[in-house]
């Protein structure tokens, strides 16, 4: 055991074992850390280790867990909220084990604090915010009163083309550089898309005219993610009826909580979901470490 109750494993199963009920505590706010570690849970070998091998990290007092954070092999810090004079801690313990996060991602407050824990720690490392958003749950499922033509389809094997170009067009639109650098080398598995369930909206002839993707079902929540429409097709609802076709796809096979980020200075967007029954929960920041890798996604 590290001092004040950071207990430090490799092991996924002894600390899913462990923290797992504390993930699925708050699923909603939890909703990355859960999507995140079952994808290392599930894509992980059994050759990995030392440098190349994701780190988990537990807080616990009372004999119960409080916090945790994990460290993928691409430099990913992901935290669930922290008090702030824990933050120091967590960077020393992390500086001590030779770790250095390329980013960490968090609840607003939590990130920051960590951010200035590691600038400190860390002189040369210049905290960088890349990534800001806003946190929505779906409380009642509300579909707007003015339908878009046309249905919803899940997209097949077929779609891949279709739906690689519109993922591409989406990281262009929100600036996620590292994501196209991924599928632009052919790593579309190594994605964020790779594990995700696409759906289109289709027109009354069958043309796609939107998109929009699930995770998996993880501790009862699923993420929307993402949501695109190409620029000239907006404006006539389909982002909206998607969104509407996958989020209760989602409530039908069984997830509690169904979630999904928005960018703060759009306004279309976080007004369209809330219309739809998605209420602002919480606000997410992301920082990038100026002396680290590259940011290359997950």
């Amino acid at each position: 055991m590290l001092p004040d109750d950071w207990q430090l494993t490799h092991d996924i199963d002894d600390f899913l074992a462990r923290a797992g009920d504390f993930l699925r505590s708050r699923p909603a706010l939890h909703n990355t850390p859960l999507t995140d570690i079952e994808r290392l849970r599930t894509r992980r070998t059994d050759d990995v280790s030392g440098a190349d091998a994701p780190v988990f990290g537990r807080l616990e007092a009372g004999g119960e867990v409080r916090a945790i954070f994990y460290l993928t092999p691409r430099g990913r810090l992901g935290l669930t909220p922290l008090p702030a004079d824990r933050t120091d801690t967590l960077a020393s313990h992390l500086a001590e084990l030779g770790h250095s996060p390329a980013h960490v991602i968090a609840d607003h407050d939590t990130a920051g604090a960590f951010a200035e824990s590691w600038r400190r720690r860390h002189t040369s490392a210049t905290p960088v915010p890349f990534w800001r958003t806003h946190l929505y749950r779906l409380g009642t499922l509300t579909p707007p009163r003015s339908h878009a033509e046309g249905r919803g389809r899940v997209a097949g094997e077929a779609d891949r083309e279709q739906v690689v170009r519109w993922c591409r067009e989406f990281c262009v639109a929100v600036g996620e550089q590292a994501s196209i650098d991924l599928i632009d080398a052919g790593s579309w598995d190594d994605s964020r898309f790779g594990d995700r369930h696409f759906t289109f909206w289709e027109t009354p002839d069958g043309t796609p005219a939107s998109m929009a993707a699930t995770t998996s079902i993880v501790g009862g929540m699923v993420r929307v993610d993402p949501v695109y429409t190409p620029a000239h097709l907006r404006g006539h609802g389909y982002a909206g009826a998607v969104t509407v076709e996958v989020s209760r796809a989602a409530l039908t096979s069984g997830a509690t909580d169904v979630v999904l980020f928005t960018a703060p200075d759009n306004p279309t967007s976080n007004a369209l979901y809330q219309r739809i029954g998605y209420a602002h929960i919480a606000d997410f920041t992301g920082y990038r470490f100026s002396y680290g890798t590259p940011e290359a996604g997950f």
